[in-house]
């Protein structure tokens, strides 16, 4: 064998293995340029050419394919994490924009959730007055089915016939309609939650009975006038229409404020005696209507509000009743001698009656073509405490003359005659002011009438304000139906003298001592007060057959604490009454019956041996007449 021939064989072989490795890594390298020979691997002459092994170029072109589906992968790769990347980018937008800018959806809370829609109204003490209770009502949805077929799946007449034997009172006629109508409607608007199952075990899908709340009263028609009543406005939400649930509403619909319970001034046991006794009274004289109130002299707090006949905020037409007017705050009437310790502490306070031993003359009064007398004259004088015991229209006539229309007109207004009564309800009548001459000033007769309580018409609650002032120091203080925590009262306004308070109570027990309040003085407690028996105003005059009869009263009178008013509409001379139709015989007595039923509940026990000190007056009174 040609030895030459046979290494430039092996020579050209391992060339040939040579050439094709680096066509492989040029072909990978490159990715589309075809294999060249090259020039420092040319095959000698005479040498035959040898064939690389293994196919290189299959080798290339498989590996030009992976090459490119990397690619491919590599470009899909960088698309989806840019998509990616896109929608975190919005999403953080998104959540920037709702923090800064716009707000999550809002999602009740638990508490939310688990409140009732409208808060609870309690007493001072903490009894309920007014809250929420879960009830369900029977409802027709004809939409139920969800189609535009029949709602019901047997007739409405054997539905109606089912459903009565459910209720026994269920108007049968009216139900039928209902259910033939092609408008949703309330069959019942309350139903018992046994009932309830039973509607559902009918299989009727369109009846429905859906959970609702009632606002109920569990004092029925006790303090209606001070609670009042909701209703559900255009929204369908329940919304306070009268009242303290007027009042309070924002309060008691707030989802932060609802679930506390809201305290008022009213103690339900004084309430609840009040009316109690303010209905025997009404019924004892056969009298038209009634009113009372009991207020805390020191802070003005109402405990105790009453206009009879009342109502039943529990039913659905209680916006309706003619019973609604409250007679406290709303009704304006001329109070007659309960006004003429007013004016006695004003000419104490202006310095007229200085001497309370001075003989005033008691004769008739003749002025301005009217004459002003007495109705049960005592002498031809009294002196000032006499002239209250006995209720000398006269006398009283006489000290408002020698104080002045001016200052008589200035305690008026202090005392807010001639403005509503201050307080929460929304029901406050306007009081009828005396008419005042164009220098803006009364006339000398209409301040001598204003001083018995005749020419000017004010609320009950006007005069309750008034006396509370009269005998806590002289401090006037706005009513209100808001309970006030110890030591946050009001700090009030001035309008006597502290000297002249003093002897005002005296002069106000002396009249229950020994005048026409002795039928109010409930032994033990100290009780001083004033009746008045005023004349219905009528068309083309005064009503003498129609009277308001008052008696304003405070207890105990050694330190007052108390300020009692009780009121009857055109009360009859029955024989209950004695015959007679004056506030001694029928007012004074209800405050006798009634402040031995409150006054323990208020912290005030009898005690026959105390008493405000009248050593220096009795005198005066006792055995003169």
């Amino acid at each position: 064998m040609n030895t030459v021939a046979l290494s430039g064989g092996l020579g050209a072989q391992a060339r040939a293995r040579d050439f094709g490795a680096n066509d492989f890594a040029t072909g990978v390298g490159s990715g589309s340029q075809q294999a060249q020979p090259r020039p420092d691997t040319a095959v000698p002459a005479g040498v035959p050419a040898a064939v690389p092994a293994g196919n290189p170029a299959g080798r290339i072109h498989s590996a030009h394919m992976r090459s490119s589906f990397l690619v491919v992968a590599r470009t899909r790769l960088l698309l989806l994490m840019g998509c990616f990347a896109l929608v975190a980018v919005i999403a953080l937008l998104r959540v920037g924009y709702l923090g800064f800018v716009g707000s999550a959806p809002a999602q009740p809370s638990l508490t939310e959730a688990l409140l009732p829609p409208r808060g609870e109204i309690t007493d001072r003490n903490g009894t309920p007055l007014a809250r929420n209770f879960p009830a369900y009502a029977l409802w027709f949805n004809p939409e139920a089915m969800g189609d535009d077929g029949a709602p019901l799946v047997k007739p409405p007449a054997e539905v109606a016939a089912k459903l009565k034997a459910i209720f026994p009172d269920l108007n049968v006629a009216r139900t039928i309609r209902v259910l033939s109508s092609k408008r949703g409607g309330y069959i019942l608007p309350r139903i018992l939650p046994e009932d309830a199952n039973k509607v559902m075990n009918l299989g009727e899908i369109a009846l429905e009975v859906p959970r609702e709340f009632d606002r109920h009263y569990p004092q029925g028609a006790l303090g209606a006038h001070v609670l009042g009543f909701v209703r559900e406005n255009d929204a369908g939400k329940t919304q306070g229409a009268f009242g303290m649930e007027q009042v309070l509403d924002e309060q008691l619909a707030s989802a932060d404020l609802r679930g506390e319970p809201v305290p008022i001034s009213i103690d339900l046991r004084v309430q609840g005696a009040l009316e109690d006794e303010l209905g025997k009274g009404m019924l004892a004289t056969d009298a038209k209507g009634a009113a009372g109130i009991v207020l805390d002299v020191d802070t003005g707090e109402v405990l105790a509000m009453a206009s009879l006949p009342s109502f039943d905020p529990n039913l659905s037409d209680a916006h309706s009743s003619p019973n609604i007017y409250n007679r406290v705050t709303n009704g304006v009437y001329e109070l007659g001698s309960t006004f003429k310790p007013i004016t006695i502490a004003a000419a104490i306070d202006g310095g007229v009656v200085r001497n309370l031993r001075k003989e005033w003359s008691a004769s008739n009064v003749e002025i301005a073509g009217r004459k002003i007398r007495d109705l049960h004259p005592k002498g031809a004088t009294l002196n000032v405490p006499e002239s209250l015991v006995y209720s000398s229209n006269t006398v009283t006539a006489r000290v408002a003359d020698e104080l002045g229309e001016e200052a008589m007109r200035k305690v008026m207004l202090d005392l807010q005659m001639n403005q509503r009564p201050q307080i929460e309800l929304q029901a406050k009548g306007r009081p009828i002011w005396p008419q005042e001459l164009p220098n803006g000033k009364w006339s000398r007769i209409t301040n001598m009438t204003v001083s018995y309580g005749h020419g000017i018409a004010v609320t009950p609650l006007h005069l309750a304000n008034a006396y509370a002032a009269m005998v806590n120091g002289g401090i006037w203080r706005p009513a209100t139906l808001r309970k006030i925590e110890a030591g946050k009262a009001p700090k009030g306004k001035r309008v006597f003298k502290a000297s002249t308070s003093s002897r005002m109570r005296q002069m106000l027990r002396m009249i229950a001592m020994y005048g026409t309040g002795r039928s109010a003085d409930a032994p033990g407690y100290r009780v001083g007060g004033k009746t008045g028996s005023a004349e219905k105003a009528g068309r083309g005059g005064y009503r003498q057959t129609s009277l308001i009869t008052t008696f304003a009263a405070a207890f105990p009178m050694d330190r007052p604490r108390y300020v009692v008013v009780t009121l009857l509409d055109e009360p009859r001379g029955t024989v209950a009454a004695s015959g007679a139709r004056t506030a001694a015989f029928n007012a004074a007595p209800i405050v006798k019956e009634l402040v031995p039923r409150i006054g323990p509940m208020l912290g005030v026990r009898p005690d026959a041996n105390r008493d405000v000190d009248i050593s220096d007056l009795r005198y005066l009174v006792e055995g003169r007449r």
